[in-house]
């Protein structure tokens, strides 16, 4: 091949393909023929000519014109092509459009993407209700699964409530109601990491120690016991 041949290759360019339509074309509702008559529509688009013929398309594939012009029928149908009319000095000049695909494609990419929160979330859910029955040694209620999954529908992350289900633990008042009541003040209080959780937590056992210390040299003092309960 000389420096020519390599020139006309060079110039016969490219076309870039979206790695999530050639792996999802499926999804989308899409066939092989359909995917590849797209593809041809694009490498026109792309090469000047937003209105290539069926029989333009039919030689580039291993169909008849009439079937590509009823695949193209279909695409519009199904809302994946559009045709448009381009007004240019008074004359209307039809051309495809593909940006419908492009938005179904976002669309499905969008969907995929909520697909697997709603896995992970699930997921985390489950680990969540194992780690509640291993600290309270026993299986949780309905009642108690019924507040779990409140929770985490209140957007509270799965890590905030093992947060608050440790610092229950720690305080030796392993309830819901208590751990529901952390939760509200967390939230009251802006808390929506892990880090500012644990800050927060460690202020509680401060000011928990501060207290008894009080009790303890003023014993025939009422001093009213800090509790998130009481908050």
């Amino acid at each position: 091949m000389n420096k020519e041949h390599l020139y006309a290759w060079f110039k016969e360019g490219t076309i870039t393909i979206p790695s999530f339509l050639l792996t999802n074309y499926k999804t989308m509702g899409l066939n092989e023929q359909e995917m590849v008559l797209l593809l041809q529509l694009q490498s026109f688009i792309e090469h000047d000519n937003p209105f290539p013929a069926p029989s333009q398309l039919s030689d580039r594939m291993t169909l008849q014109e009439s079937e590509c012009l009823f695949l193209i029928q279909r695409l519009i149908q199904r809302g994946f092509v559009q045709m448009v009319v381009e007004n240019n000095q008074e004359i209307g000049q039809e051309k495809y459009s593909l940006d419908p695909l492009y938005e179904k494609m976002l669309d499905c990419f969008l969907k995929s993407l909520k697909k697997a929160e709603s896995a992970e979330v699930q997921k985390a859910g489950e680990s969540l209700y194992t780690i509640f029955e291993q600290e309270f040694g026993r299986p949780l209620s309905p009642f108690e699964c019924e507040t779990l999954a409140m929770w985490m529908e209140d957007d509270h992350q799965p890590d905030i409530i093992k947060a608050a289900l440790r610092e229950a633990v720690i305080s030796g008042k392993l309830n819901f109601r208590y751990i529901d009541r952390i939760l509200f003040e967390w939230k009251k209080n802006g808390i929506k990491t892990l880090e500012q959780a644990r800050e927060q937590g460690q202020k509680f056992r401060v000011h928990q120690k501060r207290e008894r210390k009080i009790e303890a040299t003023q014993p025939l003092k009422d001093v009213p016991f800090y509790n998130w309960l009481e908050q």
